[in-house]
């Protein structure tokens, strides 16, 4: 599956001015993220477990 044809949708950790938005897709494998201001960018790409420390640590 290409960038393009996954389903992104804004993180509930973005900025709800518009001006700090994060773009998250779930797939099988992974989570991509991405700026959802620059999107020509390939997102970075963590596994589930590598997402979910990540959102455990940021929600400390």
């Amino acid at each position: 599956m290409s960038v393009t044809e996954l389903a992104w949708f804004k993180s509930s950790y973005s900025g709800s001015q518009g001006d700090d938005c994060v773009e998250i897709a779930i797939t099988e494998e992974a989570i991509h993220v991405r700026d959802s201001k620059d999107v020509t960018r390939p997102p970075f790409t963590v596994t589930r477990d590598g997402w979910t420390q990540f959102v455990r640590f940021a929600a400390r």
